[in-house]
């Protein structure tokens, strides 16, 4: 019927319904399941994405492979968008909820082709959702010392980055990511994850990378004869023009003879040359036996004046970007000047050692050791752009890992652990709902699974035999057991350091539920926008 009215309104209107419209959205995201199973854990492989110009872009990214496939089906777009999304909120979990989605809809196929009604699915479904978000809360651990537990933190980092990085790659960016963290945070407070710089030099491998105390500028002195490194440095962070500017109003300056010309020439230079002397003076009144001084402004800095600084063996940067400025008070202290006038020792900051390295034709100050540290930098060294873009990926990942559990202060066991302990609690628990829809949360409990049968897969192990191994140990034990992806036995996640997010468990578990019972429900895909046809919606309505 309603197929038949949207024809009368618009016979151009391509129309899919019933049974056909199910078969549709559960084939695409199949389709999309399919394409990022192989991802999913530390053993997923790889996908190589080709661009129309002939880029090339190597990930297991979940996140990064939906931003960037080309993705036409409505279904799997919509799929695609919701998981990046989410990812966007809580910083991973995106394949996760991708095979979920598509889990759900595959076993509500089965149901749903025996003559059960969709709307009897998602309500079980949703009891089935409520109950398992009911449990994750029982079984996470609560971690209350997370910001003096370094080595748990370490844990979390290497668990998101292993998923998408080379092992020895993985532990050694762990390091830096927990030492970055440590620096900005301070226990309730919110984490600007944003106070964390991340660089890049392309040059050595991606094993060099490392963390930075301080930061790093990708640019250098402009004067030959400017030291390139110095050690206990007061650093003077402006915003003051150093350079001769013109006239604001069109104005003529006339002489009559060469000596006019100079004392013009003089007094215009003296304007400059005023401001120049009073940082060195000022730097000669705070500087003690082995300090030394370095100004980083904003504005722009003429040769001359460069050179009357280079002379007393400071360091000047000129047009220093505005973050990288605002970076600076926060990780060495001092506040920002906009006038060299009644300069005080407050308005400086504080490094250990600035020095300066040249790669090529880049020149890249860095600043370290600071005195404050509220603002720091990991620098990724790669010999290639696609090694860099991996790295900077799960660099991401770990930053946002760490801030999730700091945030929760709880964690979740991994390895499948927590996915295979909510199934056969919902098997156990599915016999206090009554009715129909208790198929829905017997449908749901089969899809919890696709984690771990997806992991163990992806490490090349018998599927049902590793899935009734963990289960029985459960069973047998009543802890939170987990697969091992190196042998295919089971193991303690939490004894082995494999660890969770709370938060992200949670939002996928909402996302993938509203996602699948909102599909479920569709009985018609109607494609009949206004533009589907010259003669397509006429007359009257297109006029009003």
């Amino acid at each position: 019927m309603a197929t038949r009215s949207a024809n009368l309104v618009n016979p151009n209107a391509e129309i899919v319904s019933s049974s056909q419209c199910l078969m549709v959205n559960v084939s695409a995201a199949r389709g999309l399941q399919n394409v990022l199973k192989t991802n999913l854990g530390p053993k997923g492989t790889l996908k190589m994405l080709v661009g129309g110009a002939g880029q090339i872009k190597i990930t297991k990214d979940g996140n990064v492979l939906l931003h960037e496939m080309q993705i036409q089906h409505p279904t799997a777009m919509m799929i695609a968008r919701a998981a990046t999304a989410m990812d966007d909120e809580v910083g991973d979990g995106t394949t996760t909820s991708v095979l979920f989605v598509g889990e759900l809809l595959k076993q509500a196929e089965r149901y749903i082709s025996e003559g059960l009604h969709p709307r009897l699915i998602t309500e079980g479904y949703e009891i089935a959702r409520d109950m398992t978000l009911e449990f994750l809360e029982a079984f996470k651990v609560p971690q209350p010392n997370i910001f003096n537990d370094r080595e748990l933190l370490t844990n979390v980092a290497r668990t998101s980055l292993r998923t998408k990085l080379s092992k020895d790659l993985a532990d050694k960016m762990s390091d830096n990511i927990v030492n970055a963290m440590l620096s900005i945070s301070t226990q309730d407070q919110p984490i600007d994850l944003h106070m964390v710089e991340i660089m890049h030099m392309q040059h050595r491998s991606g094993s060099d990378s490392t963390f930075i105390n301080g930061l790093v500028l990708d640019h250098g002195a402009r004067h030959p004869d400017m030291p390139t490194r110095l050690e206990n440095v007061h650093i003077l962070t402006c915003n003051v023009s150093m350079e001769y500017e013109k006239a604001e109003v069109q104005a003529g300056f006339f002489y009559s003879n060469a000596e006019d010309r100079e004392k013009l020439i003089e007094s215009e230079r003296k304007f400059t040359d005023e401001k120049v002397r009073q940082i060195i003076a000022f730097k000669r009144t705070v500087c003690k036996q082995g300090e030394s001084f370095a100004i980083i402004n904003q504005k722009g800095i003429d040769p001359m004046s460069l050179d009357m600084l280079a002379k007393e063996g400071i360091i000047a940067l000129r047009r220093a970007k505005r973050r990288n400025m605002e970076r600076l008070t926060l990780a060495c202290g001092g506040n920002p000047v906009n006038s060299v006038d009644d300069l005080e020792p407050t308005v400086l900051g504080w490094a250990g050692r600035i020095h300066e390295e040249t790669l090529g034709d880049e020149k890249y100050t860095f600043i370290e050791d600071v005195k404050e540290g509220k603002s720091c930098t990991i620098l990724i060294r790669a010999p290639n752009k696609h090694t860099i873009d991996q790295i900077k990926d799960a660099i991401r990942d770990g930053l946002r890992a760490i801030k999730n559990a700091m945030e929760d202060k709880a964690l979740v066991p991994g390895a499948g652990a927590f996915e295979v302990a909510a199934y056969r609690m919902l098997q156990r628990r599915k016999t206090a709902v009554h009715g129909r829809a208790k198929l829905g949360v017997q449908a749901f409990a089969e899809a919890m699974l696709i984690v771990p049968k997806v992991l163990a897969e992806n490490s090349g192990f018998d599927v049902q035999d590793c899935l009734i191994k963990v289960e029985d140990e459960q069973e047998s034990s009543e802890l939170a057991i987990g697969l091992d992806l190196l042998t295919g036995e089971t193991c303690l996640p939490s004894a082995e350091g494999i660890w969770d997010s709370y938060t992200v468990k949670k939002q996928s578990l909402q996302l993938a539920t509203v996602l699948s019972t909102q599909l479920l429900l569709v009985d018609e895909v109607m494609k009949a926008g206004k533009n589907m046809g010259s003669g397509g919606g006429g007359g009257a309505m297109d006029d009003e």
